[in-house]
This record gives C-alpha cells, sequence and structure tokens, in this order.
C-alpha cells in the first residue's frame, strides 16, 4: 500500500482562514464523488466555519480524562477503521492530552498517510520549530505548539493562505476570529500591524524557499540549464587574490537589495598540480562569506570562463560579481581576461558585474608554475608565434614597397623569436631562430630567392643574428623559468607554513585536513589507509570527498607514510614535483591522527581512573555507610527473635519501625549506587518528552518529611523536554540533600520560573552553605559537606542528580542563597520539540528510566 498525498494549507496568523480553506476542499472532493471525512476541526466558535462542517462526515473523537477534567482528541483507531480516501486534520501542530495515542498531532497524520489516505491539514508559520526564536524576537510570545519543519516541507501540496495585515485586523474587529471581549487586548498585542507584517513576510518567504526547492528538483529531471530567474542568486568568482573580501562585501550589499537573495562564492582550481590561491587567504574570504550567510564552493576546471559560467548556470544564478583585472597593460597580450570572457559568453540571461578594487592593474603576481612546465595553450601560442609568425612577416615585407634594410629586418625577427620564448619556452625560439635565418636568407640577403649569399658581410651578420636569437631565447627562458620556479617554491611554503601552523595549532582535525590535501591538489578523493601488518587488509582511518578507495593500489597516487600506512588519492596522477608537498601533508595526517588517539587514550585512561576512584570509596562507603542500617536492623530482628524478653506491643512497633527505615535507607543508598554505575557506564538513555514541572516535583517530595518543603510552581510554566524518571529521581536528591543540611525548623523551598527558552527549577535551603572553592566538588561521588552525620548516607545524592539533569540536556548549578544557605538551580528545556526521543535523537525501545 502506498504512502497517502498530504497537503498542507499554511498560514501567517490566526485568522487568515486556513479552516476554511481546508473544508471548502473538502465540500469540493465529496462533490466530485470523493470518499472525504473529518478526524478533527477547531472551530473556535467562529460561526461561519461551523457552517462549512454542515454536510460533511465527521468522525467521533476521543474524549480522555485529564486532571478532573474530560479533553476530546482525534481518535486514530476510528479513522484507521473507517479508512477515507481523504481525512480532514486541523491544526497539525497541536499537542495531544496525555493518555493519547500519540504526543502531537502531526504524529497522528503521519499514521494516517503511512496507511494509505490523503491528508489535508493546517498550521500557522508560527508553529514551524525553526522559526521558534525569530516569532518570539517579534511577537513576545514563545509557540509552545511546534511542529518540526521536515514535516511540512514533506508535504505534496503546501498552499499559502494570505490575508493583508488591515483585512486581518478588519476581520478580528468584527468578532470573525474571537469572541468581543478578547478583540480589543489582541489587537493591542499579538494582532498589532508591525507583528502580522513581519509574520506575513515570514510565510511568504518560507513559502518561496519550498517552491525553490520543488524548481530545483524540476530542472534537474528536466536537465534545464538556461537560467530561471524566479530569485536572485548572486555568484561571487574568486581568485584567491585579496581582492576577494571586497568582491563578498560588494556582493552582500546586492544581495540585501531583495529579500530572498543567496550569495554563492566559487574559487575554480585548475586540474594540473597546486592551486595558485594563498590557502590561507581562501580560509579567510571562506570564513567571511558563510558569515554573511553565503555558501562557498571549491571547483575544478582548466577553463575558467567556461567552468564559472557553467556553475553559475546549475545553480539557476541571475549575476555574477567579477573583480577588475589586476593584470597590467601588457599581460592582455595573453588573452581578453576572466572578465570580458565571462561577460561575452553569459547570454541575455546572466548579469555580469566588474567590481573595482584597490588590486586593479597592479599585476596578477607570479603564476605558479606545474613543475616549470608550461600550459598547453602557451606551447600552441609559442609554436604559432615562432613558426607562422615569421613567415606572416616575411609575406609582409617581400608585399610592402619599402627597403627598410637588412639589419632592420632581422631586428623584425628578432622580436617574434623573444616573443616565441615568453609564450613557448626554449624549443619554440629555437625553431624560430632557425627559420627565421632562412627567410633572411632567403627573401632579404643578395641573391634573392636562393640559399646562398654573396656578400660576406651578410653570412656574418645572418649569423650572428642566429646566435643571438638563440642566446636571447636561452636566457629569457631560463628567467622565466627560474620565475616560475621561485613562484611555486613560495606558494609551496606558504602551503606548508599555513599547515603546519594550523596543525600546531590544534585547528585541524583528521577530516579537515584531508579536505585541505583534496582541493590543494584538485583531487576527486582522499583517504588515509593503515593495517596492523602487511597481511591484515587496509582501514580507512578517514576520508574527504566521494568514493574514497579502500586499497593504495587503486589510487592514483598514494604516498606511503611509515610502513603500515598510506595517503591515497583519487582524481589524476600528480607530477613527480608535487609529491614533496604530498609527502608533508601526508606526515602531518599521521601526526594529526596519532594525536587524535592519544587524546581518546587519555580521555580512557581518565574514565579508567575515575572508575578506579569510585571503586576504593565504594569500598570505604560499604564499610561503613552500608553496614549501619544493617547492624540496626539485625539488633532490631534478633530483639524480635529473642525468647528471654517479652516485647510490648508500643515496644514490637518501634522496633518493626527501626527495621523498615534502615531497609529505607538502605534501598535508598543502593539505589544511588546503582544510578552512579549506570552514569559511569554510559547506559542512561532518557526517554524525551514535554512533561509538566507540577506533574514531577511533587511526587519527588516524597521522601522528604511532611512540611520540610515548599512548592512555587506557576500555573503558566511551560512544559519542560525531561524524562519524567530521571528528573524526579534528580528532583528528589537534590530536595532530600536540602533538608537534610537545613536547620530545624526552617523550610526548603522549591520554585520555577522562564528565562527565555529555559525553565529554571530553585531549590532554596538555609542551611550552612558551601564555599565557592567546593561548590563543584559536592557533585562528585561519596563527598559530603557540613555538618552532615555520618550514615546520613555515601554522598553520592548530587552526583547521581548532576548526571541524570546533564543526560536530559540540563545543567545544574550551585548559588549562595541571599541572607545564607545553598540554592541548587536545575536548568532544563522548554518543550519546543515533538514526541518522545532518546538523547540520541530516535524514539528508544523501552523508557531507560530508574526502576
Amino acid at each position: 500500500m502506498g504512502r497517502g498525498k498530504f497537503r498542507i494549507y499554511l498560514g501567517a496568523a490566526p485568522g487568515v482562514g486556513k479552516t476554511y480553506a481546508m473544508l471548502s476542499e473538502g465540500h469540493r472532493r465529496v462533490e466530485r464523488g470523493t470518499d472525504c471525512a473529518v478526524a478533527f476541526v477547531e472551530t473556535h466558535d467562529r460561526p461561519r466555519t461551523e457552517v462549512m462542517l454542515h454536510g460533511l462526515e465527521q468522525i467521533t473523537r476521543r474524549t480522555i480524562e485529564y486532571r478532573g477534567s474530560a479533553f476530546t482528541e482525534m481518535d486514530v483507531d476510528a479513522v484507521l477503521e473507517r479508512r477515507p480516501a481523504v481525512v480532514l486534520v486541523d491544526e497539525l501542530a497541536h499537542t495531544n492530552v496525555p493518555g493519547s495515542r500519540n504526543a502531537k498531532r502531526w504524529q497522528d497524520v503521519e499514521e494516517l498517510l503511512a496507511a494509505g489516505m490523503d491528508v489535508i491539514s493546517t498550521v500557522n508559520i508560527q508553529h514551524l520549530e525553526s522559526l521558534g526564536d525569530v516569532v518570539e524576537s517579534i511577537t513576545g510570545v514563545r509557540q509552545r505548539e511546534t511542529v518540526p519543519d521536515e514535516v511540512v516541507r514533506r508535504a505534496d501540496q503546501i498552499e499559502l493562505v494570505d490575508m493583508s495585515p488591515q483585512a486581518l485586523r478588519r476581520r478580528m474587529a468584527h468578532g470573525n476570529i474571537y469572541q468581543s471581549d478578547k478583540v480589543d487586548a489582541a489587537l493591542s498585542n499579538y494582532f498589532r500591524p508591525g507583528n502580522l507584517t513581519a509574520l506575513r513576510e515570514l510565510a511568504l518567504l518560507w513559502t518561496a524557499d519550498r517552491v525553490d526547492e520543488y524548481l530545483q528538483k524540476y530542472r534537474g529531471e528536466h536537465n534545464i540549464r538556461s537560467t530561471w530567474q524566479a530569485r536572485e542568486r548572486i555568484v561571487v568568482g574568486l581568485t584567491g587574490g585579496p581582492e576577494g573580501r571586497t568582491l563578498i562585501r560588494r556582493a552582500s550589499r546586492m544581495a540585501a537589495k531583495g529579500s530572498g537573495s543567496e550569495i554563492l562564492a566559487v574559487y575554480i582550481a585548475r586540474s594540473d598540480g597546486l592551486t595558485s590561491a594563498s590557502p590561507k587567504e581562501l580560509a579567510v574570504q571562506r570564513t567571511l562569506v558563510e558569515d554573511l550567510g553565503g555558501s562557498f564552493h571549491h571547483v575544478i576546471g582548466d577553463d575558467i570562463p567556461s567552468a564559472l559560467l557553467e556553475f553559475a548556470r546549475g545553480v539557476n544564478a541571475t549575476q555574477i560579481v567579477l573583480g577588475s583585472s589586476r593584470r597590467k597593460t601588457w599581460q592582455y597580450v595573453f588573452g581578453p581576461g576572466v572578465g570580458a570572457t565571462v561577460a561575452r559568453d553569459s547570454g541575455p540571461d546572466l548579469d555580469v558585474h566588474i567590481v573595482t578594487h584597490s588590486q586593479v592593474a597592479k599585476g596578477r603576481g607570479l603564476p605558479v608554475a606545474r613543475g616549470a612546465r608550461l600550459g598547453r595553450s602557451r606551447i600552441i601560442g609559442g609554436w604559432l608565434v615562432g613558426v607562422a609568425g615569421p613567415a606572416l612577416l616575411a609575406l609582409l615585407l617581400t608585399h610592402i614597397d619599402a627597403d627598410l634594410g637588412l639589419a632592420n629586418d632581422m631586428l623584425l625577427f628578432l622580436s617574434l623569436t623573444v616573443a616565441s620564448a615568453l609564450l613557448g619556452g626554449l624549443l619554440p625560439s629555437l625553431a624560430s631562430a632557425a627559420f627565421g635565418s632562412l627567410l633572411l636568407n632567403y627573401f632579404f640577403a643578395p641573391p634573392l630567392h636562393r640559399f646562398t649569399v654573396s656578400d660576406p658581410k651578410n653570412i656574418v651578420a645572418i649569423t650572428v643574428f642566429f646566435g643571438v636569437a638563440m642566446s636571447v631565447a636561452s636566457v629569457v627562458d631560463l628567467a622565466a623559468r627560474r620565475t616560475h620556479q621561485a613562484a611555486r617554491l613560495r606558494a609551496e611554503s606558504e602551503v606548508l607554513s599555513f599547515l603546519a601552523g594550523s596543525v600546531l595549532r590544534g585547528e585541524t582535525t583528521l577530516q579537515a585536513l584531508l579536505e585541505r590535501v583534496r582541493e590543494t591538489f584538485s583531487m576527486e578523493s582522499v583517504a588515509l589507509l593503515e593495517r596492523e601488518n602487511d597481511v591484515e587488509p587496509w582501514t580507512r582511518a578517514g576520508s574527504a570527498g566521494p568514493a574514497p578507495v579502500a586499497r593504495p593500489e587503486d589510487a592514483d597516487v598514494d604516498m606511503p607514510v611509515g610502513d603500515h600506512m598510506a595517503l591515497a588519492l583519487s582524481g589524476r596522477v600528480l607530477p613527480a614535483e608535487d609529491r614533496r608537498v604530498l609527502g608533508a601533508f601526508a606526515a602531518q595526517a599521521a601526526v594529526v591522527l596519532d594525536r587524535q588517539r592519544l587524546v581518546d587514550e587519555a580521555g580512557e585512561a581518565r574514565r579508567l581512573a575515575e572508575g578506579n576512584k569510585i571503586r576504593t570509596s565504594l569500598l570505604a562507603a560499604v564499610s561503613h555507610d552500608l553496614r549501619t542500617p544493617l547492624a540496626g536492623i539485625k539488633a532490631a530482628v534478633s530483639s524480635l527473635r529473642s525468647d528471654d524478653v517479652e516485647w510490648s506491643e508500643d515496644d514490637q512497633a518501634e522496633l518493626l519501625e527501626g527495621i523498615e527505615a534502615g531497609a529505607d535507607r538502605l534501598d535508598h543508598l543502593v539505589g544511588n549506587l546503582l544510578d552512579m554505575s549506570r552514569l559511569q557506564t554510559g547506559t542512561v538513555t532518557p526517554l524525551i518528552r514535554a512533561v509538566d514541572l507540577d506533574e514531577v516535583v511533587p511526587m519527588a517530595l516524597g521522601g522528604v518529611p511532611d512540611g520540610s518543603a515548599e512548592l512555587d510552581i506557576p500555573e503558566t510554566l511551560p512544559m519542560v523536554q525531561v524524562d519524567k524518571g530521571l528528573l524526579e529521581r534528580a528532583v528528589a536528591n537534590i530536595v532530600e540533600n536540602a533538608v537534610k543540611y537545613s536547620p530545624a525548623g526552617r523550610t526548603v523551598t522549591v520554585a520555577a520560573s522562564t528565562l527565555g527558552g529555559r525553565v529554571e527549577l530553585r531549590v532554596v535551603d538555609r542551611g550552612p552553605g558551601v564555599p565557592d572553592d567546593s561548590k563543584e566538588r559536592i557533585y562528585e561521588p561519596f563527598q559530603r559537606f557540613g555538618d552532615a552525620p555520618r550514615g546520613a548516607g555515601v554522598g553520592l545524592g548530587l552526583a547521581v542528580a548532576r548526571g541524570f539533569v546533564e543526560a536530559m540536556g540540563g545543567t545544574i548549578t550551585a548559588e549562595d542563597t541571599p541572607g545564607g544557605g545553598l540554592t541548587m538551580v536545575l536548568t532544563l528545556r522548554a518543550a519546543t520539540a515533538t514526541g518522545p526521543t532518546s538523547a540520541a535523537g530516535t524514539p528508544p525501545l523501552e523508557k531507560a528510566g530508574p526502576t
């Protein structure tokens, strides 16, 4: 059976007409002959909504008793039994009454969808979980009922029910939303024009994002490459130079002019060796663009303009921001540059912005040579200038009516030889010198059109030309190679310096380091492999990129690190000169891996040492604190069994009371010991759900004498996300500890309050207090402070309480009580998540609270 279709009516605020629209859709389905039923609709006594229920089948709700009152909820079992084709369920974010089948209504809806029924529901934008903080900052009201965004995003259809703030306020004033006695308060508080406008914008933007997701999916499925300018996406082309920060900030200002605009910074690296950009500068620019709400992308491509345009069209970008060229005027002989090429080839669907900056025309800097090798395009250009250039020059000089003289002709040919050396290196320039000498001999040295020279002076001149041309070509080529090598060494030293500094400062994890290797060498994937010995299989200690290899022999490049470790790279074969830097990366990867393992081993050693300390303390506790109540129980039992004394009923009752008190003390001590053992072994898995504090705290006071503690739990307090059993045990330990240290006749106060998205539970006593330097040590196992009598416990109560509270995502701290005493503050999460979940975020198999 397939999953049902899910449709949601999304509104910006109560009263915009979501329920009305849902019921209208229900009537439309019924008129078409569809089996449609209402599982739950909340009319809020709105006459027009109640009228819309007429003619629709309503499934009987389930009645639940809670705190002496009767509540009605959707009866999931009845809906599953009835199985209509379409089910109408109002208020998706609603929290069900305790005792219901599920904690939240969206969980009920998930069951209906899984059963194959189509569901139509409603939700307001303020109930989306990710927008809780934003809505609270706008309205000042924290929404207690929320629904995870993913639940709404998975809907097959989302329809926005929109209404202007003015129209909604008029509807409110006419009494169509709330009763007349509540209208004035609502209009002056939650339904203020500013609040409604902000909520409406949130709803529109959220819906636009959902539409954008569908658009991207559609374009991918249909392989659409042209840009659809549905929203502004600004791509920033980075070179790794210092001007990148200026471009990112300029793009951010452009994006701020339109709501929903997106920034994507992209650095395109060539695939033939080390990247020419400064890794430190790229790291700074990556951080800057992410701080401004954009994203950073690393792309590999030899043709930078084409790769940039391909990326921009792939993300459906509408604008490209590039910096003005840093090249000097003479460097334009090598081509028009990236900016001009991108602007020429962008087409009508992409706007290209060229931004000026402080580095304009200051030179691009020295390119990083790939082993002193020139690119294919430059070598081809050198051969064309060195061979085709002299031929064209000879053709030009022979067809113009100007006798420049052999010396000037030689200078012109020599300039082409130098140009070919600058472009293509030594070989094209030597060929140019030889070919130019032949052309000078054939066309310009008498006798013309013959490879002979009649004048000895011309022989000397041509010979000198050939020698000078070769010398100049050699010097120019050598200088270019030395320049490239110096630039390469500078880039290598910068890479290694940045790498070593980050590793020594402890800023690089193994995953980040491998990702740095992948980006630096423009590889598809990188893996650090290791094995125990020569016969054991390889295991992957870490990896970066898609589909990393499992064996060094499967990689394009492998760099051994010791006898049983290797760095394996996939994507292309690296030249030999790049392996020096790769070797440094491999050595650093081994160091990082060893350091991570040492940290793990140190943590394990600390854990074992703590366990030994616990066992030692436990032996000391057993030797006294556990034997004391046992001795009392044994003495009382021996007295009762004695035949020498005839005990009165009062004496027998007193002895039995002593036995019961000793057994209770033993039960409490053993319970704390077991709880501490569970905390030490990490077997405590809380079952987190929304709970009212007034359900838990009164039960936690059952172990203290009547009148020793007083409660102050406001009814308006929000629910908290806790494990009910663990919280009860933690509060009981803290309150018992406070009562134990409180002077006679002074009660302990247990009060709760809210602070932002947290709830604070404060246990206040008027005892001797704890010095500041001991406030952390009171949580250590088997620690007791003050004048607590021996036998009052083994000192585990606060240790267990802290372990349970932290396991639930809360904190517990000790503060001084004004006027003397100690205040224990439990900070708990307010109920924003929904449904029962374990600490790991997945539903546990069973409740793991104390038993």
